[in-house]
């Protein structure tokens, strides 16, 4: 049985949602033969609408384009060529939202395909246009099931930086009081390999911390991209939002029911006590990075310690030719990123007040707009 305060925070995590993001992986949604899984898909529709018939948005993010196209073909490998996998992708995207439709429809729902590339919510108005629409789509009664738009979007298809479960987290930081759920081969986090009869599955984590992220077990396939490494990481976004995610078994059939009741299901992750709102969270989570600061360690420790802004006299070197009002990175003497944010001033001018102190930066441009190159206001901490 799992603990008081585990079943608490399960019941108060759905209690608090007012969206739910499902992700929903290869492996979970296609047989041994890789052909798309019609009854796997069906019990995932009837989760999805007893979930929206409380009245709570539902978005699904699924994987299983090229996975359905390869099935259709008759393929038993994932190819590599590029543009041959673009069409695979684009011939099992069809057969993927036709059967949600179909499934979905039973219920007297109707589906609304939303295929989305990372340029789409890089920039600040794409973002916005992308959660007006996803809203737009719950107002209408209907459920957006979201995917990359792997026929056209190259990057995304060849690394992991572009897999679903990034993409999940992405989507549920559009929105305030979201639920992430990963569906995936595995039950739940695991203390060790999930094979091995001595671990044990972990019921709640609290913090996501790096002692966490050390249990995660990678399993590589032909057909999936993301391993549980990739679910971490899409959860460490989430949960820097605020959301709490759940990642549970997607071969359960009564798995999103299960959530719904707050039972104990795969591994429940608390959201960060300081969590990302607004603009934050998309300078934190989606936008694109034009460059990089490298930073002292005074820098580093008053941006994590202090909450203060970036000064020009912690900066001692800049990489990448940017404007102002681009998202940087924020590294430190390793080249980790410890914090992204919008610069003040473009890098040009950032070359030339480097290290200086800020009574010195109108004298050395011929202006001072700002005496921080990155406020506190626009820059988020990588947890």
């Amino acid at each position: 049985m799992p603990e008081p305060s585990s079943r608490r925070h399960r019941i108060d995590c759905i209690d608090q949602a007012q969206s739910v993001v499902v992700k929903v992986g290869t492996r979970v949604l296609t047989n041994e033969s890789g052909q798309l899984d019609l009854q796997r898909v069906r019990h995932l529709a009837d989760g999805l609408c007893q979930i929206a018939d409380t009245g709570r948005q539902v978005i699904m993010v699924s994987s299983g384009a090229v996975g359905a196209g390869m099935g259709k073909l008759g393929m038993t490998q994932r190819p590599i060529e590029i543009g041959r996998l673009q069409a695979v992708a684009a011939i099992g995207q069809t057969a993927l939202i036709q059967a949600y439709e179909q499934c979905i429809a039973r219920h007297g729902r109707q589906v609304a395909q939303v295929l989305l590339t990372r340029n789409d919510l890089r920039r600040r108005g794409g973002y916005l246009h992308v959660r007006n629409a996803l809203s737009s789509i719950h107002e209408l009664g209907a459920i957006a099931v979201v995917n990359e738009n792997d026929s056209v979007a190259v990057a995304e298809l060849m690394t992991t930086f572009g897999d679903n479960d990034r993409l999940a987290a992405q989507v549920s930081g559009l929105f305030t009081q979201a639920l992430m759920v990963i569906l995936s081969d595995i039950d739940g986090l695991y203390d060790g390999a999930p094979e091995d009869p001595s671990s044990s599955k972990i019921d709640l984590v609290e913090s996501l911390n790096d002692d966490v992220t050390a249990w995660a077990q990678d399993h590589r396939g032909t057909l999936s991209k993301g391993g549980m490494t990739s679910k971490l990481q899409a959860a460490q976004l989430a949960v820097s939002c605020g959301h709490h995610v759940v990642i549970g078994p997607g071969k359960d059939d009564q798995v999103l029911q299960k959530i719904l009741a707050g039972q104990s299901v795969g591994t429940l992750f608390l959201p960060a006590e300081r969590s990302l709102k607004g603009r934050k969270r998309w300078i934190g989570g989606s936008a694109e990075v034009e460059g990089r600061l490298m930073v002292d360690p005074g820098a580093v420790k008053a941006l994590k310690q202090g909450g203060s802004s970036l000064l020009a006299i912690g900066i001692r070197s800049v990489k990448g030719d940017f404007k102002a009002g681009a998202v940087v990175a924020v590294c430190d003497e390793s080249g980790n990123e410890i914090a992204r944010g919008l610069s003040n001033y473009p890098a040009s001018e950032i070359q030339q007040i480097k290290g200086k102190i800020s009574d010195m930066i109108g004298g050395i441009l011929g202006h001072c707009p700002y005496e921080s190159v990155v406020h506190r206001n626009n820059l988020t901490l990588n947890l």
